[in-house]
């Protein structure tokens, strides 16, 4: 039976990629939308959608992906999943919605399929954006695709380096948020004494050194997303006044009495544990579950280490463009066998570091050992201090000074170091070469 010609009609004057199919998988009608987006030279009416958008020679249920035909058959509604498509420009990452159409006996016939390509995340190297295909890495990206048209607040969850500053920005321009700024709050890196003006402003002769008003990052991001990076390291103090801003929507600026309305989505990350926070007293169990109405987990990249060539290609394109530097085979499987305690940032430093021991444009596995079992000496006299200068390589893992000694040593170095060095805080982070936040958890670390 064919269907309705007003059906066609329908999708075609739809302004979103459309498939219409049968129960066998047949593609009976792509509209003009689709045609554009995802039609390859020939055309995709009369073979089935798993072939057309996976490559696959059986229904994606049978080959190791979910079908939403399958779950729409079992739920009889209508189904959302997100897919790795093959398209015009390479595999994207899609938003499925499916819904079954029924005939007058109630028995599905036909099924339209609406798709929505997520921008911010490919299964491929790219210059920028989010890329992953490890199930752990689609398991996350299905779950920022869900909450982000939302208002929903999101609480990103995982260890430092994973990239929880990158799934935020995905998480904004996903929304219908996208047009206004995302604006970012380096918890960690703000005084206590500081905090609550910089978040909410404050009114002229508020404290000494107020001579202006001035507008705090909450007014900042009206219209748009406010991300609370480090959401774990905020004062006490503060935390009650963020709980309002949460629950009323409405803040006072400091040394104000008027009660100002926040047009503001909240994002917030951390890699601390906040349960754990939350049952020694140093984070309000009420701001707890205020901030964690959406958690998602971020991946380790130990947990996603197939990952691990994908972006090792893409880190290698966006450090030198010009080198056009790629990995041997046997350089990639080392590196899948490193547990990265540091994540993507860690994977950074060592390519970038693997780069400059190369002189060709092809990474092996003596530059990539060179790199790995390179340590840093941190000088400890006063005044002139070079984070740059390199001790002798160590030269293999059976090495006496085993990983654990080199840690203490590295542990130690950076004590003195800290303990000697007489600038400021900000000074030290920047000749060091990491961020200011990074040197605050170092600290912290230590302490």
């Amino acid at each position: 039976m064919k269907p309705l010609p007003e059906l066609m009609s329908f999708l075609e004057g739809l302004s979103e990629p459309h498939i219409l199919f049968d129960s066998r998988y047949r593609i009976l009608a792509a509209n003009a939308a689709y045609r554009q987006q995802f039609s390859q030279a020939q055309s995709v009416v009369g073979r089935t959608c798993y072939e057309v958008s996976h490559h696959f020679n059986v229904p994606c249920d049978q080959a190791g992906e979910s079908c939403p035909l399958a779950q729409a058959r079992a739920s009889g509604q209508r189904e959302r999943v997100m897919h790795l498509h093959h398209t015009t420009k390479g595999e994207e990452y899609i938003n499925i919605e499916l819904a079954p159409i029924s005939n007058t006996a109630g028995k599905q016939t036909y099924y339209v399929e609406k798709m929505e390509p997520i921008r911010v995340a490919l299964g491929q190297p790219a210059a920028r954006g989010l890329i992953g295909r490890s199930p752990a890495f689609q398991e996350m990206l299905a779950l920022v695709a869900r909450v982000a048209p939302s208002m929903a607040t999101v609480l990103l969850l995982g260890e430092s380096g994973t990239g929880k500053e990158l799934v935020a920005q995905a998480v904004h321009a996903s929304s219908t948020r996208a047009h206004r700024p995302l604006v970012a709050v380096d918890c960690a890196s703000l005084p206590e004494n500081l905090f609550e003006s910089e978040l909410f402003g404050h009114e002229r002769g508020a404290f000494t050194g107020a001579n202006v008003a001035r507008s705090g990052l909450v007014e900042a991001a009206s219209g748009g997303t406010l991300f609370l990076d480090e959401v774990g390291d905020i004062p006490l103090s503060i935390q009650v006044k963020l709980l309002r801003l949460l629950e009323s929507g409405t803040y006072r600026r400091v040394g104000s009495t008027e009660l100002r309305h926040a047009d503001i989505r909240i994002v917030s990350a951390t890699h601390r544990d906040l349960a754990q926070m939350v049952f020694e007293g140093s984070f309000r169990e009420d701001l707890y579950y205020r901030l964690s109405t959406f958690p998602i987990h971020l991946p380790a990249l130990r947990e996603r280490r197939q990952d691990i060539g994908l972006l090792s290609a893409a880190l290698l394109q966006r450090m030198n463009p010009m080198r056009n530097l790629t990995l041997t085979a046997a350089a990639q499987r080392l590196l899948q066998q490193q547990d990265f305690p540091g994540n993507v940032r860690e994977l950074r430093n060592l390519l970038e570091r693997t780069s400059l021991l190369c002189d060709g444009d092809t990474l092996g596995v003596q530059q990539l050992e060179h790199a790995l079992f390179f340590s840093v000496r941190l000088p400890v006299s006063k005044g002139a201090v070079h984070s740059s200068q390199l001790s002798e390589p160590i030269a293999a893992p059976h090495n006496k000074l085993g990983a654990s000694k080199l840690k203490d040593a590295q542990r130690e170095a950076f004590a003195t170091l800290v303990d000697n060095y007489e600038g400021s805080r900000a000074d030290l982070a920047a000749h060091l070469g990491i961020s200011a936040r990074s040197l605050y958890r170092k600290l912290n670390e230590l302490k």
